[in-house]
């Protein structure tokens, strides 16, 4: 058909199963085994419907100036959106216009390579080493920006300070984005590195540490130039994009610390037992920050290992993509969740 000329045609991002049956262990989109603070929860309960009729703040003044408070920064240093991706996408749209490839690693979020290809930004991958670790050195050419995770998804891996700083210091003629979707389970942020350099944008999310994925809440923070920049795209694009009770909600997920730290402490006791005892039953894996465990078997191809699970009903993520093809993610849940696993993963093996 002529009409098919004038498509964008890309090949989307596959998100994770969402299996719609009872009883399932999922451990396959790395959800938070545990239920929000109980202030979310109180507040959730208290809302009122009538208000639903109302437009929400554009600015999303209250979650931006909470936000603001809880990390040590001026509010127009902080950006909200619809989750991560919603700011990644932003971010993308606002910073990557350049006619050099931007760069980003071979292993990592595959959203990245969707969005370059979606707004036809040029990209060139980086190889991880042998020990899926990011090569700094391969970040020193000419790019038209950067952008990894870090700890990195779906290794976990993390990157320490110093060697984040090496990327930002190699490329101060461009945009360097930090995602740090899993920074809350390990390792050390990179946001005091905004104060240093002002072509670093740091993007976290309430996704996975404040157990919120079902309401998408992400956010970037970043010199206030980048901020504004980031503003004008966004109010471009769309004005409402975070919902009332998201920005209410979002709040209250910020006042509560202690719950916050018990929750992420209670997910790296579990992981860091479900390694001793997935070590024990042969499996490798790299050294998780993160709240999932990237393993491979010494014997068993992950496919089939994967495939057996899910027919016990237990879900964990398997991709057929070079060098990761022999891995299973499996995201962290319960003590309750990972035992049933590890029974059932020693007994079929």
């Amino acid at each position: 058909m002529i009409w098919e000329e004038n498509v964008r045609k890309v090949v989307p991002y596959v998100p994770g199963e969402q299996p719609d049956k009872p009883n399932v262990i999922k451990l396959n989109t790395n959800e938070c085994p545990y239920p929000p603070a109980p202030g979310v929860q109180a507040a959730l309960a208290s809302m009122r419907s009538a208000d639903m009729r109302l437009y929400p703040d554009p600015t999303a003044e209250v979650l931006v100036q909470g936000l603001a408070d809880y990390y040590g920064v001026r509010k127009e240093q902080v950006f909200v959106g619809v989750g991560s991706d919603d700011v990644l996408s932003m971010a993308y749209l606002t910073f990557f216009n350049g006619e050099k490839p931007i760069l980003f690693p071979d292993i990592t979020y595959s959203f990245y390579d969707v969005w370059a290809d979606l707004y036809r930004i040029p990209y060139v991958t980086c190889a991880l080493n042998d020990d899926f670790h990011i090569c700094p050195r391969d970040y020193m050419r000419p790019n038209g920006g950067v952008i990894f995770p870090n700890p990195n998804a779906p290794t976990g891996v993390y990157e320490p300070l110093e060697e984040v700083e090496k990327i930002v210091q190699a490329n101060r003629d461009v945009v360097v984005i930090v995602d740090e979707a899993y920074i809350d389970f390990g390792g050390e942020s990179a946001l005091p590195l905004i104060q240093k350099y002002d072509n670093l944008l740091v993007v976290q999310t309430f996704s996975k540490s404040r157990a919120m994925a079902g309401l998408r809440i992400g956010f970037a923070v970043g010199d206030e130039k980048l901020i504004r920049y980031l503003s004008d795209v966004k109010f471009s694009f769309n004005s409402y994009t975070m919902n009332r009770p998201a920005l209410e909600l979002g709040i209250e997920a910020l006042r509560d610390k202690v719950y916050f730290e018990e929750t992420t402490g209670r997910i790296v006791a579990t992981r860091e037992r479900a390694k001793g005892e997935l070590k024990a039953l042969g499996f490798t894996f790299p050294d998780s920050r993160a709240n999932f465990i990237f393993a491979s078997h010494e014997r068993i191809p992950a496919r089939q290992i994967f495939q057996a699970l899910r027919e016990r009903d237990i879900y964990v993520r398997y991709w057929d993509k070079p060098r990761i093809d022999n891995f299973l993610r499996i995201t962290v849940g319960t003590d309750e969740q990972m035992d049933t696993l590890l029974a059932f993963l020693k007994e079929y093996i």
